[in-house]
């Protein structure tokens, strides 16, 4: 994963929470985790969760400000590309039980 973090402000979804520092960590964290409920292998979900990070940091370089909806879906679009069922999962997690 990129070692260079972003100053980006995240705002919140709905934007009733105030906003909060982008961190990769909480990214790589959600993708990793995604990638593992699929019952991938651990290295595949670490691969997997580096190379969105990436994608997704590089995106936000020039923006002082995103959404947390526009980083999921970054986030998806990439990961959809390279694992579709964790991607699936990660786009719907707050519907899955």
């Amino acid at each position: 994963m990129s070692t260079t973090r972003p100053l980006i402000d995240v705002v919140k979804r709905g934007g009733k929470r105030t906003s909060e520092r982008f961190n990769p960590d909480k990214l790589h964290a959600s993708v990793y985790a995604a990638c593992l409920s699929v019952r991938s292998p651990e290295g595949m979900a670490r691969t997997a969760a580096d190379s969105v990070c990436t994608v997704v940091i590089d995106w936000c370089h020039a923006k002082p400000e995103v959404t947390s909806n526009d980083l999921r879906r970054v986030a998806a679009g990439h990961l959809e590309r390279i694992h579709p069922e964790a991607a699936y999962l990660y786009k719907h997690h707050r519907l899955v039980l």
